[in-house]
């Protein structure tokens, strides 16, 4: 483009950040085109692998035949610890408490014994049933019920918060009360199970194709159990359809299996499970048994709270420790303790190792939280907004949380002003109790509760990314980074960043499959933290490229870089306009370097977790959600019948990205704490394994009036990607509206004197129950 090209041009090309593209996948979504590990062709000579599973949850192996599984139709072999060359293990943090393949002693039912490798699939699922094992059967602890929760044999160092005087403010207090609250865990439910495609190459090296969010981590438990070095395991990671943390320590399982099988029979080898053994292998979202002591006032501003954490971690560590750690730092949410004092109980059971989920403790954290602001509500006969409201942080003062960081960023204030208006709280609130004493089976419950989610990983060391980018000559650009794409949103966001900082369409940007040949140790996508991370370790790429674009313009055309304006789609000098492809192609005839790496660490966090001090968060994402529900009292059954959400997503990169992730948290929230149910028999095997027993919402199950919405006001305080916030966790907590919905519902048969104290999942039975409960207590 010359200077006689039209003068008026936009001032950012399209697709750049703050503007509503469509994800990059979205047509081949919804067209069934879009490439996942199953749909790959398969190469020639592919076997594939299939884990048998123990069927007690605590013993030892006192014997294993295998002899007619080897005898079996298209059985090539079989794969056991022994067959191991490295280390036998794929625990979290190097932890070696998680074998790979159980050598002689069992610990949860459904723990992988060995693996047959066959011709088909089904050759080797069937073969698995054929193994003779004779156990040492021993008891196993698999609930609450079976553990003490205060001295009870842990996984991993729990963590204790303390300030002020916890026991002193409780004990002067006007007002006092106790309790406790259990919550139940929750399956990853991703529409793609585990599934891994391993392929020998030259010498020791292997390539991986892995459904997987930390693709370093599987590097690593790869290469240890081959035993060789790093740079001979390379992990694709293309998307994944969907992982909500069950793929982020859990994948590395699948991945090890393939590849050692790909070794030793020098074969590329595909594992993929039945849904039901996934859900019997696999960890879930952690169960907590929380109890509570707190003194108030009689404005029921707390003086100081007490919280015991427990939480069923399984049998091994995983990342229970940090799932822990994260639920005590959310056990402010929105509110100031003056004094207070919380401790974790990571509990040994006989069950899968639970692990990372969609907030990742926080929730947990932030229920217990709630349920002591509804508890103090009951109390003083109060509207428990009223009481949620007096215990906000302060923005000048009462601003400081259990481990010591300063709230500088709080806007709870104005976002719950705000929401409680457009949702009409008050008005709703006054026509439901009117509704209530009108109708004798039928009741209605509303609850407006907040959400403040701290935004970074507490393992600082994690808080790292990096990015390759590649300018090639005819004006394109591929973009690499270490962040994996789940269906999130991410790469289309880190392709807008790459659109801002050249200026130019987000068409001309492709965002390549994550792989560790490409970025090398890279952190896990997770914490909410993706689009952070990776898109400013891309925007560093980004802007290198366009200062030696500047500079060879400058050299080229006359001036100074700082008088090179880069315009949509070209490149401005004085009064003379390049199109970019064109000077690309002119910079690289001239040997300019058109490929760059970025980095990026996130600054001002610190955290001293022997101390339980520091700066864990770079900032805090908000928001509120408002939920109506209307519950049949005769049968316990409900129905959301409104939701309101406003949330805080800062200055959005890409809105309707946001909003997709928004409703999408939501609802699985709400499924988290109504309908989805996990339930252990007594010898710890998992009755809700398969579709058929654990339920998920449905879209039937969608509130009949859904109402999102951004806070268009709010802007990230920190300079990270454009002022924005991460949006993947923080939305899935205002699925906890909903289970206040239900208990001011089931309280309106007592004349709302009694706190229903309502556990989750408040399935229609459990809300049945709690609705009989009251109603003899009120009697």
């Amino acid at each position: 483009m010359d200077k006689t090209a039209a003068e008026v041009l936009p001032s950012q090309a399209f697709g750049a950040v703050h503007t509503s593209v469509a994800h990059e996948s979205a047509a081949r979504h919804v067209s069934g085109t879009a490439v996942y590990i199953d749909d790959m062709p398969e190469p020639a000579g592919l076997l594939h692998a299939y884990l048998a599973l123990s069927n007690i949850s605590h013993g030892m192996i006192r014997s294993l035949d295998l002899s007619a599984i080897h005898a079996a139709p298209g059985v090539v072999g079989v794969l056991t610890a022994s067959d191991i060359p490295g280390l036998n293990d794929m625990s979290a943090m190097n932890r070696k408490d998680e074998p790979i393949l159980a050598k002689d002693k069992i610990e949860f039912d459904g723990q992988a014994l060995f693996a047959v490798i066959a011709q088909t699939r089904e050759q080797a699922r069937r073969a698995c049933a054929l193994a003779k094992i004779d156990y040492d059967e021993r008891p196993a602890e698999v609930d609450f019920s079976d553990v003490d929760t205060r001295n009870g044999k842990l996984v991993t160092e729990p963590l204790v918060l303390t300030r002020g005087d916890t026991e002193a403010e409780i004990a002067s207090a006007p007002h006092s009360l106790s309790g406790e609250i259990r919550i139940g865990g929750q399956e990853h439910f991703y529409l793609e199970g585990q599934i891994a495609m391993a392929m020998p190459n030259d010498g020791d090296e292997i390539t991986v194709y892995s459904s997987t969010q930390y693709p370093a981590e599987v590097q690593r438990t790869v290469a240890h159990a081959l035993n060789v070095p790093f740079h001979a395991v390379e992990i694709h990671t293309r998307r994944m359809g969907g992982a909500f943390g069950g793929k982020e320590t859990q994948a590395t399982q699948f991945a090890a299996i393939a590849a050692l099988a790909a070794q030793k029979f020098n074969k590329p080898i595909k594992i993929r499970p039945d849904r039901d053994d996934d859900m019997r292998l696999t960890g879930k979202r952690h169960d907590f048994n929380i109890s509570y002591r707190v003194g108030f006032d009689d404005d029921g501003r707390i003086r100081g709270v007490d919280y015991h954490y427990a939480l069923r971690c399984g049998y091994s560590a995983d990342l229970s420790g940090a799932v822990a750690d994260r639920a005590l730092l959310h056990c402010d949410n929105t509110y100031y303790y003056p004094a207070v004092h919380a401790v974790s109980a990571p509990l040994y059971t006989n069950t899968a190792s639970n692990t990372a989920f969609r907030g990742f403790g926080g929730p947990q954290g932030v229920l217990g939280c709630e349920r002591v602001m509804e508890e103090i509500a009951f109390a003083l006969g109060k509207d428990p907004l009223e009481v949620r409201k007096a215990n906000f942080y302060g923005t000048r003062d009462r601003n400081i949380t259990p481990y010591r960081q300063q709230v500088e960023d709080n806007i709870i204030g104005r976002l719950v002003r705000e929401l409680e208006k457009t949702s009409e709280y008050v008005r709703r609130r006054r026509e439901i109790r009117a509704f209530n004493t009108q109708n004798r089976f039928i009741k209605r419950g509303l609850a407006l509760v907040p959400v403040k989610f701290g935004m970074s990983f507490t393992n600082t060391n994690s808080n790292q990314a990096g990015a390759l980018l590649h300018v090639y000559t005819d004006g394109s650009v591929q973009i690499n980074h270490g962040g994996t794409e789940m269906g999130q949103g991410l790469y289309i966001k880190v392709a807008q960043v790459v659109a801002q900082e050249l200026n130019i369409d987000i068409s001309q940007i492709k965002a390549t499959a994550t792989t560790t040949g490409k970025v090398p140790n890279a952190s896990a996508t997770a914490g909410s933290t993706g689009s952070d991370l990776n898109g400013m370790a891309a925007r560093d790429a980004a802007i290198k490229i366009r200062k030696r674009l500047a500079a060879f313009a400058a050299k080229t055309y006359g001036g100074t870089p700082d008088d090179v304006a880069f315009l949509p789609g070209c490149v401005q000098v004085g009064s003379t306009r390049i199109a970019f492809a064109d000077l690309v192609k002119q910079a690289q005839f001239a040997r300019v370097q058109l490929s760059a790496t970025g980095f990026y660490k996130t600054p001002k966090i610190s955290w001293d977790r022997a101390k339980a001090f520091g700066k864990p968060y770079y900032y805090f994402a908000y928001g509120a959600s408002c939920s109506e529900v209307s519950i049949d009292t005769l049968t316990g059954e409900y129905i959301v019948e409104r939701v309101d959400i406003l949330h805080d997503a800062g200055k959005s990169l890409n809105m309707a990205i946001d909003i997709g992730q928004i409703e999408g948290g939501f609802i699985q929230g709400m499924g988290w704490l109504t309908t989805e149910e996990l339930i252990w028999d007594r010898n710890g095997f998992l009755r809700t394994h398969a579709p058929s027993t654990y339920k998920i919402p449905l879209a039937s199950d969608r509130p009949k009036i859904f109402n999102v919405a951004l806070t268009g006001w709010s802007r990230n305080h920190e300079a990270i990607s454009y002022r924005s916030k991460g949006v993947g966790e923080p939305p899935l907590l205002h699925g906890i509206s909903v289970l206040h919905a239900l208990s001011d519902a089931v309280a309106s048969v007592a004349n709302h004197r009694i706190c229903p104290r309502l556990d989750a999942p408040a399935t229609p039975e459990r809300v049945l129950m709690a609705i009989e409960r009251l109603r003899a207590q009120s009697v």
